[in-house]
Protein backbone atom coordinates (compact mmCIF):
# COMPACT_ATOMS: atom_id res chain seq x y z
CA UNK A 1 0.00 0.00 0.00
CA UNK A 2 1.38 3.38 -0.98
CA UNK A 3 1.00 6.30 1.43
CA UNK A 4 0.52 9.71 -0.17
CA UNK A 5 1.05 13.22 1.21
CA UNK A 6 -2.63 13.70 2.07
CA UNK A 7 -2.60 10.52 4.16
CA UNK A 8 0.51 11.69 6.02
CA UNK A 9 -1.14 15.05 6.73
CA UNK A 10 -4.36 13.37 7.88
CA UNK A 11 -2.52 10.96 10.21
CA UNK A 12 -0.42 13.81 11.62
CA UNK A 13 -3.58 15.81 12.26
CA UNK A 14 -5.40 12.90 13.91
CA UNK A 15 -2.36 12.11 16.09
CA UNK A 16 -1.90 15.82 16.85
CA UNK A 17 1.67 15.69 15.59
CA UNK A 18 3.57 18.60 14.15
CA UNK A 19 5.48 17.60 11.07
CA UNK A 20 7.84 19.36 8.77
CA UNK A 21 6.83 19.32 5.09
CA UNK A 22 10.51 18.67 4.32
CA UNK A 23 10.25 15.27 6.03
CA UNK A 24 6.98 14.20 4.37
CA UNK A 25 8.77 12.13 1.76
CA UNK A 26 10.70 10.17 4.39
CA UNK A 27 7.52 9.70 6.43
CA UNK A 28 5.68 8.43 3.34
CA UNK A 29 8.42 5.89 2.67
CA UNK A 30 8.58 4.72 6.30
CA UNK A 31 4.81 4.35 6.60
CA UNK A 32 4.65 2.50 3.28
CA UNK A 33 7.34 0.06 4.50
CA UNK A 34 5.40 -0.55 7.72
CA UNK A 35 2.15 -1.23 5.88
CA UNK A 36 3.93 -3.52 3.39
CA UNK A 37 5.35 -5.51 6.31
CA UNK A 38 1.89 -5.78 7.92
CA UNK A 39 0.43 -6.95 4.59
CA UNK A 40 3.03 -9.76 4.54
CA UNK A 41 1.57 -11.00 7.83
CA UNK A 42 -1.70 -11.68 5.99
CA UNK A 43 0.16 -14.37 4.01
CA UNK A 44 0.91 -16.40 7.14
CA UNK A 45 -1.39 -19.39 7.71
CA UNK A 46 -2.90 -18.90 11.17
CA UNK A 47 -5.51 -21.66 10.91
CA UNK A 48 -5.85 -23.34 14.31
CA UNK A 49 -3.61 -20.82 16.10
CA UNK A 50 -5.14 -19.45 19.29
CA UNK A 51 -4.95 -15.66 19.65
CA UNK A 52 -2.61 -14.38 22.34
CA UNK A 53 -3.90 -12.49 25.31
CA UNK A 54 -0.41 -11.98 26.77
CA UNK A 55 3.03 -12.22 25.17
CA UNK A 56 4.22 -14.64 27.83
CA UNK A 57 2.94 -17.92 29.20
CA UNK A 58 4.29 -17.10 32.65
CA UNK A 59 1.71 -17.11 35.41
CA UNK A 60 1.82 -14.62 38.24
CA UNK A 61 2.29 -16.50 41.50
CA UNK A 62 0.06 -15.14 44.22
CA UNK A 63 0.35 -15.76 47.93
CA UNK A 64 -2.34 -15.81 50.52
CA UNK A 65 -2.74 -12.60 52.49
CA UNK A 66 -1.49 -12.85 56.03
CA UNK A 67 -2.40 -10.59 58.90
CA UNK A 68 0.77 -9.39 60.59
CA UNK A 69 1.63 -6.84 63.23
CA UNK A 70 1.73 -3.32 61.83
CA UNK A 71 3.77 -0.31 62.81
CA UNK A 72 1.95 1.85 65.30
CA UNK A 73 1.17 5.36 64.03
CA UNK A 74 2.96 7.13 66.89
CA UNK A 75 6.10 5.02 66.33
CA UNK A 76 6.01 5.63 62.59
CA UNK A 77 5.60 9.38 63.06
CA UNK A 78 8.40 9.41 65.63
CA UNK A 79 10.91 8.12 63.05
CA UNK A 80 9.61 10.24 60.17
CA UNK A 81 11.82 13.15 59.04
CA UNK A 82 8.84 15.53 58.97
CA UNK A 83 5.40 15.07 60.47
CA UNK A 84 2.60 16.74 62.36
CA UNK A 85 0.33 15.14 64.96
CA UNK A 86 -1.38 12.80 62.50
CA UNK A 87 0.32 12.80 59.10
CA UNK A 88 3.67 12.47 57.38
CA UNK A 89 4.77 15.75 55.78
CA UNK A 90 6.23 15.43 52.30
CA UNK A 91 7.43 17.99 49.74
CA UNK A 92 4.85 19.31 47.35
CA UNK A 93 5.25 17.65 43.96
CA UNK A 94 2.35 19.09 41.98
CA UNK A 95 2.72 22.48 40.38
CA UNK A 96 -0.73 24.00 39.98
CA UNK A 97 0.50 27.35 38.70
CA UNK A 98 0.06 26.18 35.08
CA UNK A 99 -3.14 24.28 35.73
CA UNK A 100 -5.66 24.25 32.89
CA UNK A 101 -8.62 23.74 35.20
CA UNK A 102 -10.53 26.79 36.26
CA UNK A 103 -11.34 27.38 39.89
Amino acid sequence: MKIDRETVKKIAHLARLEHDPKTEEAMMESMTEILDWVEKLDEVDTEGVEPLIHMSYEINVMREDQVKAHLDRSKALAIAPRHDQQFFRVPKILDTSNSTTKK
